[in-house]
């Protein structure tokens, strides 16, 4: 497959000498070209000695197309590194404007994910994603969506963290992906024709030995002997008709194979892979799904890309007199079966398998790139203990860190306070928090312990004219879900904003009560804020709630926030202030 330059110092550089050192080949390639067909007519209209050097002028100019397919592989790897340079210099300022945002992937039925801002513009997906094919980035999606389980988030956790110490292999494999890979789906016509079973048949190995005996015996003859032309045709006539033998198999097999992109990304980066030593149990059991065969997969997939170029290639003006004279196609078929048989059963599988690299890769790269060092811990007994977290899509120098803690004594947050001052910011930024923990990845935060639990929340519940829902019914609907499963004995840490904001204010506080009481008979835990004042009176009647609350400073026409998380309920709200300043007039 060629090896690359993939440090990404002084791309402007090479990428000028790259472009220079095209231009050379690229005439270079011409001349040798034109020298080629003057030897070829010389040899037939002077003497048959010219075929020596227009056989070395052949080797020539294959030799300098394939530099120059290198040099412009090259060019396209440079490309990339410009591209990822660009894009983690976006992310680390949060600037996410033009990521992928994973809309696609969005649910608003899912238990978390379209509260915390998970997909869509200014998405953790846009921070996280280093994929770049739609198998790639539909598996890191699913990941993100998925149920906690501890086990697996640890045994992750070490993976990402070896990975994470790995930039040149990181840097390598996501170059190399968006360099060569096309942005479709590969066809499923490619695991079918690898599975499909075609027997090599003896008539067909003789005809590929006749073939070319037959064929430069023929020529020979007819140059040097003084054999009739018309022999020579007649030899073309019946290798037509009998290539129609191998015609159509080779035609399937032209449409299944994947383009000559596709596969460069499948070498390069497969060779990345087997030349890189883990040193963890996951990562090495993940390289083992790729290099189970006896037969280096590298070595493989170089040689498939070769009798691909001669497969695709077949209908060439330049392949098919030769084909025409030799019978090459049968010698190609037998090739290519002889490839089949071997490495067929382990191919198949090949892109699902790189599809997860993509995801690792992901992965490894955000806990390089965002360099976190939150301690996670993972615990049978706590419940969430937060020390010092913060929210990975604000700015590092603007996110505000608060601390809160959960435990038996300790199971739900009556959360009141000033419109704009931090309450569903901080809700989420526990539920995102949570998240990143899930895939295995650092937590913005000094440090984190969690249980074994899953979590939801209620926040952005909107009308839907289409379904006749309104945002109180969507509200209900979601609370509904959440009685249902915390009722069916599930552990569960609950995010719930403005909890029943679409009904009077007498309904709201007697509703509100009578949710708490039916979660403290649960094992549920999480928050609940409210701008209802009245519920925070719970915390003196009920065992295991407690009052937090975010405050906001009125100073002459400004209102101003600190964004910190204080204990006990909060002495006054802005919404007067806020119409005020938008021009409502109080008399």
């Amino acid at each position: 497959m060629g090896k690359f330059d993939f440090d990404p110092q002084q791309l402007e550089d090479k990428l000028k000498s790259t472009k220079k050192t095209e231009s050379l080949l690229s005439l270079g390639r011409l001349v040798v070209f034109f020298a080629f067909l003057g030897a070829g007519v010389l040899s037939l209209s002077d003497s048959e000695i010219w075929l020596i050097p227009a056989l070395g002028l052949g080797i020539l100019f294959l030799f300098l197309i394939r530099k120059f397919n290198h040099i412009q592989d090259q060019q396209k790897i440079y490309l990339a590194l410009g591209q990822m340079a660009g894009r983690k210099a976006q992310r680390l300022d949060r600037n996410l404007n033009g990521l992928d945002t994973g809309l696609e992937f969005a649910d608003k039925n899912h238990p978390f994910s379209g509260d915390l801002d998970l997909f869509g513009e200014h998405s953790l997906f846009q921070l996280v994603n280093h994929t770049f094919s739609p198998a790639g980035k539909e598996k890191l999606a699913q990941l993100m969506k998925e149920a906690l389980n501890p086990d697996a988030s640890q045994e992750r956790s070490l993976a990402v963290k070896a990975l994470s110490e790995r930039s040149d292999f990181l840097r390598a494999m996501e170059a190399s992906g968006l360099a060569f890979s096309e942005d479709v789906p590969l066809s499923d016509t490619w695991k079918k024709w690898l599975g499909r079973v075609e027997k090599r048949s003896t008539i067909n190995q003789i005809l590929a030995l006749a073939g070319p005996l037959g064929g430069l015996a023929l020529l020979g003859a007819t140059i040097w002997g003084n054999l009739p032309q018309g022999y020579l045709g007649l030899w073309v006539i019946l290798g037509t008709i009998a290539l129609s033998r191998v015609f159509d198999p080779l035609k399937q097999a032209a449409d299944a194979l994947p383009v000559s992109s596709v596969l460069k990304s499948f070498g390069v980066r497969a060779h990345c892979i087997e030349q890189e030593n883990f040193r963890n149990s996951l990562l090495e059991e993940e390289k083992r799904k790729l290099f189970g065969g006896e037969e280096s997969i590298t070595l493989q997939l170089s040689q498939l890309d070769r009798l691909a170029l001669w497969v695709q290639n077949r209908m060439n003006l330049l392949y098919l007199p030769i084909n025409l004279l030799f019978w090459t196609d049968f010698l190609l078929y037998d090739r290519l079966l002889s490839w089949k048989s071997k490495a067929g059963p382990s191919l198949s599988t090949l892109p699902e398998h790189l599809a997860d690299w993509e995801v690792w890769v992901s992965l490894g790269a955000f806990e390089l790139e965002m360099e976190g060092d939150g301690k996670i811990t993972w615990s049978v007994d706590s419940l969430l203990d937060a020390e010092e977290i913060s929210h990975p899509l604000i700015l590092p120098s603007k996110a505000i860190a608060n601390s809160l803690k959960f435990d038996a004594d300790h199971r739900l947050v009556i959360l009141t306070g000033a419109n704009m001052s931090g309450k569903t910011t901080f809700m989420r930024t526990l539920g995102i928090n949570w998240v990143l923990a899930k895939l295995g990845l650092s937590p913005f935060a000094r440090s984190l312990t969690l249980g074994n639990f899953q979590l939801y929340t209620s926040m952005r519940n909107t009308d839907n004219l289409g379904e006749s829902v309104s945002s109180f019914y969507a509200e209900l609907f979601r609370i509904k879900n959440l009685i249902d499963r915390l009722d069916s004995g599930e552990k569960i840490l609950f995010l719930l904003d403005e909890i029943l904001k679409g009904t009077n204010t007498q309904d709201r506080i007697s509703g509100s009560q009578a949710l708490v009481d039916q979660i403290l008979r649960t094992q549920g835990f999480g928050i609940i804020s409210t701008h209802d004042i009245e519920l925070s009176e719970l915390a003196e009647s009920k065992t295991g709630v407690k009052n937090y609350s975010f405050h906001s400073e009125i100073q002459d026409q400004e209102i101003k926030f600190d964004y910190l998380l204080k204990s006990g309920a909060c002495p006054s709200f802005n919404a007067h202030k806020l119409m005020e300043l938008m021009g409502i007039r109080f008399r």
